[in-house]
């Protein structure tokens, strides 16, 4: 394993996957920002997102839009890629998933704010688009999370 990886300890990347068969947080790794006094935005797309449903144990697929203004540290993109893939044997509702998905991102980086959006397609005829987000408290990124939430719409175009 490359040093600089061993001493960021990224202990996924360069190394053969293994796919976890249920929900597993402890996938995740950061490495350290080396930008924390710039505010810039960082965004994950996982456009094929899979959970189950926690009732009928059916597949529910969805595009999984991850946004978040980072501070100290990062997320690590192979290790947030097994994580996601994690939830494919995981029974938990679309909303569940979603705020799940954005507590342990923020357990995880501490960072300034963060938004997850996931777009599942429809069941039933309804599609469901649950929203979350989280600012630092006390800081102008709880104010932006507030904003965010408060004129929150997604238009499907």
């Amino acid at each position: 394993m490359n040093d600089s990886r061993e001493q960021e300890g990224l202990k996924l990347l360069g190394r053969k996957t293994e796919y976890k068969s249920d929900y597993a947080p402890e996938v995740l790794e950061t490495f350290q920002n080396k930008h924390p006094e710039n505010d810039y935005w960082v965004q994950f797309n996982c456009p094929e997102f899979t959970s189950l449903c926690p009732i009928t144990g059916q597949p529910d697929f969805a595009e999984i839009k991850i946004m978040y203004i980072p501070d100290r540290k990062m997320v690590e993109s192979k290790s947030l890629k097994l994580y996601l893939f994690s939830f494919r044997n995981h029974g938990d509702f679309h909303e569940d998933c979603i705020n799940k998905i954005m507590k342990d991102l923020v357990c995880l980086m501490k960072p300034k704010y963060i938004e997850v959006i996931g777009i599942f397609t429809p069941r039933g005829g309804i599609s469901i688009y649950p929203f979350a987000n989280y600012g630092q408290s006390g800081t102008k990124y709880e104010k932006l999370a507030e904003q965010r939430l408060m004129n929150h719409g997604l238009v499907q175009g």
